[in-house]
């Protein structure tokens, strides 16, 4: 019998996923990250408009439609001052694809990719799926990656490193002097900075900025999406900004796995990308009025929590067996190892749910945080 390949017995379900499906059908959910709004009108109408008209029947060129690539350079140079070719943007089945596809050219067998610990659940088992070596680097006490602890991790064997800010799991958002020393990393070793910046417009203190915007761009990747900034996680359309020659690899990876991206989300994405603006400016302050509801529930609670910056979630400290009392209770929240072996003593809470259902969960929590003293 056929027996399964090494890499992929290195991956298991997310743990995200599994909290998810152990939880009873009325448990409020504060697990996944995925936004309670709806997709912007003007982007719904789009898709529905490119379907009718017969637009989305067909495939697309591999890297998406010229005008969405278009749309996305233009987004990138009002958001990020950053001048991109649309010839060096690929459309993406969701930000997921754009990272495994990105790990996936420029990772040989055995080579290193660094990344933050506690992390999103992807980075590590992506580089297994590319027969890379994770080398999770520990966070510093407010969460956000330090440029010296990469700097330290990178070895002969290192091919790439990953910056997300604003973060999952932690909300953190790095500084500006952060991201000009990740830039200078990627070119002084000579090592790939994949930026995973699908939280961008999630910034409630201080502000969003590329590694990309300090260099030539030659070694930093840029990964983005519809999914949080527009709330269309469903829709599946991510993408990828690089240099032309890793574009023409990773290229070659999406044009076997993928094709294209989903015709008719090509053609919301370009309209969300495009139309208003409103809706993101509405969601930012909606979460950013939920964190502070969140924060002031777990300061009263006595629970340790470094002020998420921006994204949605929060990631407090937590007594032994908290995770697993707030879930019996019926929320759900995730166990902080969950994202890496430095998550431990810790959960992320996604306060991704309208005030009036956090404020529930919150008075449930603080319950359970009594339970467990």
């Amino acid at each position: 019998m056929t027996e399964f390949s090494a890499r992929v017995e290195q991956v298991s379900i997310s743990g995200i996923r599994e909290v998810f499906e152990a939880a009873g059908e009325d448990a409020i959910n504060l697990g996944l990250g995925q936004p309670d709004f709806p997709a912007p009108d003007h982007a719904r109408e789009a898709a529905v408009d490119a379907i009718r008209e017969g637009k989305a029947d067909g495939y697309t060129s591999n890297k998406g439609t010229r005008s969405l690539r278009e749309a996305i350079a233009e987004k990138h140079a009002r958001d990020n001052d950053l001048d991109v070719d649309p010839e060096n943007v690929i459309a993406t089945a969701g930000g997921s694809e754009a990272l495994h596809i990105a790990l996936e050219a420029h990772v040989d067998p055995g080579e290193e990719v660094i990344f933050p610990d506690p992390g999103f659940v992807s980075y590590e088992a992506l580089t297994h799926l590319a027969s890379g070596t994770p080398r999770p680097v520990a966070l510093r006490d407010d969460l956000t990656l330090s440029p010296s602890a990469v700097e330290e991790a990178i070895t002969e064997n290192t091919a790439a490193f990953v910056v997300n800010s604003p973060a999952n799991p932690t909300g953190a958002v790095q500084s500006p002097e952060d991201m000009r020393e990740f830039a200078r990393i990627a070119e002084e070793h000579d090592v790939v900075c994949l930026s995973d910046e699908v939280y961008e417009h999630q910034v409630f203190e201080g502000e969003h900025r590329s590694p990309a915007e300090f260099t030539a761009r030659e070694n930093v990747i840029v990964v983005n999406a519809c999914s949080k900034a527009y709330s269309m996680t469903g829709w599946r359309l991510g993408w990828v900004v690089a240099s032309n020659d890793r574009i023409e690899r990773m290229l070659r990876v999406h044009q076997y796995a993928q094709a294209c991206a989903s015709a008719p989300a090509q053609y919301a994405a370009e309209a969300a990308l495009t139309g208003t603006q409103e809706p993101v400016r509405e969601m930012r302050e909606a979460f950013r009025e939920r964190r502070d509801v969140l924060l002031s529930g777990l300061e009263e609670m006595g629970l340790s929590c470094p002020t998420p910056k921006g994204a949605f979630y929060a990631m407090p400290e937590v007594p032994d067996g908290w995770a697993e009392e707030v879930i019996d209770r019926g929320v759900v929240v995730v166990p902080g190892e969950a994202f890496g072996e430095n998550g431990k003593g810790y959960a992320r809470l996604s306060y991704a749910t309208d005030i009036e259902t956090l404020e529930t969960a919150i008075d449930i929590m603080a319950e359970a945080t009594e339970a467990v003293r």
